[in-house]
């Protein structure tokens, strides 16, 4: 494990902890492997730290900073491990886990330390003085070892709130003994910002530490926590990717990192790293197997998505004016939603996107409008269905659909067995040119399918809606169906999926 390169100057930190704190997410477990991919995505990304985990209190985060040493070089990223104080009346020097941090070879090591009053009593079962003991000692003697200490004052600020005195002893502690950064952690995450800038601010005058901030998001605040803590002079910031963390989660890294070189006009990230941070966010929700969320800031497929006309109107004049910044910036693309609160602007600007220029056709544009807003009466929807209106709209434009193949009939057959077992037959008639055949369709996948059943009409008839996903291997598409049952609905929307993939694979229609 070596690092060739830092990404900025040490005066102010980006630290992740998506390998720690991030994995207590319910429903995340991360192998060694999964681990080491994310380490090697957050490097790519210029974060400063990536704690690993807790070496001696897992096998599995022991394991990984060893595979790390040997199979990791870090262009940006210096490791970090985690863990506690040495046990109470004892000595650091001879303490098996603060052993075990030495010996994960990592070069900064983060120890939690107890500064809560009623933590130190219950928790730790020793006295207030004793629990300033622990810190400056094991401090001290990973400092004589030659590693670099960050010290997460736990519960910090719940503590500041019951013995403010007491909690501010335990920084002053810990950066008398040597560490080089204190964190304020809002382990229970029920601060404000205001609450946080003006203790951040409080404890900075008193002790004279750098202090960082550790923020989680209970309040659905981790993110503006963590910016008013920097507002009031915290150097530090600790953050997740995509926000993972216990309970609701952590600060989210790439909000905070945006707001930091956008907003703020700090340099925290490696030059141009920033415009890959969409591609990052979602190589590792993948990683950890969670969709990746539509609505994140930033990164989210519909963090620049525009739906009402108005919006469409203004943004053909100028995207500025509905957005807060370019979204190439982060890596992202402005997307024009086609529903029926749809006008002229916003179908023009999709048929760009598309690459189809509508702009002298006004006749066109207003019968495309038109056909939409009469669909979506029926239950359809192209918002997440690009593939189809992109048919529906290529229709308008030719004066007829595009037809690779004619249906000539089709039935589907499921037969419940006595066993409860299912049998599942379905049989196609279509004609296609003859005999010809198009080799292209092997290509084609099937990647998600959704249904939903609408609202009904009159009495107990519904609509149902199908969405489907396909792709080629090089790229997706999402086409939708809408018919009385599941079957008709999913036949529309695997005719537009198919469709869709013949004129991506550049084949004539048949007429």
């Amino acid at each position: 494990m070596t690092t060739k390169a830092t990404a900025t100057d040490d005066s102010f930190h980006v630290f992740d902890t998506t390998l720690r704190d991030g994995a207590q997410r319910e429903g995340i477990n991360l192998t060694v492997a999964d681990k080491l991919t994310i380490a090697r995505h957050l490097d790519d990304f210029g974060v400063g730290f990536i704690e690993g985990g807790w070496p001696g209190a897992n096998p599995r985060d022991t394991e990984f900073f060893a595979r790390a040493r040997q199979e990791i070089t870090f262009e940006h990223a210096q490791l970090v491990a985690f863990g506690a104080t040495r046990r109470a009346g004892g000595k650091a020097a001879e303490d098996p886990q603060v052993k075990a941090l030495l010996d994960s070879g990592a070069p900064v090591i983060t120890l939690v330390a107890k500064s809560h009053d009623r933590h130190v009593e219950l928790a730790l079962r020793t006295t207030l003085e004793e629990n300033l003991e622990m810190v400056r000692d094991t401090v001290a003697h990973l400092r004589e070892q030659g590693r670099r200490v960050f010290v997460d004052c736990e519960h910090f600020f719940d503590g500041y709130r019951a013995d403010p005195e007491y909690a501010t002893s335990v920084v002053r502690t810990a950066s008398e003994a040597g560490a080089d950064v204190v964190i304020l952690c809002d382990t229970n995450g029920g601060m404000l910002p205001a609450q946080i800038q003006a203790v951040v601010a409080t404890v900075l005058a008193d002790t004279g530490a750098r202090l960082g901030i550790h923020a989680q998001d209970d309040t659905g605040c981790a993110v503006a926590n963590t910016l008013a803590a920097v507002d009031a002079g915290a150097t530090h910031v600790q953050c997740t990717a995509n926000g993972y963390g216990e309970r609701v989660g952590n600060a989210n890294l790439f909000p905070v990192v945006a707001a930091l070189e956008l907003k703020y006009g700090r340099t925290v990230l490696p030059e141009g790293a920033l415009a890959d941070m969409t591609r990052i966010s979602h190589a590792i929700a993948e990683v950890v197997n969670l969709t990746p969320s539509t609505h994140q800031p930033y990164v989210g497929v519909s963090a620049f998505a525009h739906k009402a006309g108005l919006h469409a109107s203004a943004i053909k004049v100028d995207p500025d004016l509905y957005q807060h910044i370019d979204p190439e910036r982060v890596g992202n693309t402005m997307r024009m939603l086609v529903s029926d609160m749809a006008g002229r602007a916003s179908i023009e600007l999709k048929g760009k996107e598309l690459g189809i220029d509508l702009s002298g056709d006004r006749a066109l544009v207003g019968r495309v409008v038109e056909r939409v807003k009469e669909r979506e009466l029926k239950g359809y929807t192209y918002e997440a269905a690009d593939a189809s209106f992109e048919l529906l709209l290529r229709a308008e434009v030719d004066g007829r659909p595009r037809r690779y193949f004619r249906v000539e009939s089709w039935r589907a057959i499921v037969e419940d067995r006595p066993d409860g077992t299912h049998a599942n037959e379905a049989t196609v008639k279509l004609w296609a040119k003859g005999e010809r055949i198009y080799p292209q369709l092997a290509k084609l996948e099937l990647i998600d399918y959704k249904v939903r059943i609408l609202e009904g009409r009159t009495g107990t008839e519904s609509t149902t809606r199908v969405l489907i996903t396909t792709g080629d291997g090089s790229g997706d598409w999402a086409t939708v169906g809408v018919a009385e049952n599941v079957i008709a609905a999913s036949w529309q929307a695997l005719e537009d999926a198919y469709t869709y993939g013949l004129l991506r694979a550049g084949v004539e229609p048949t007429d």
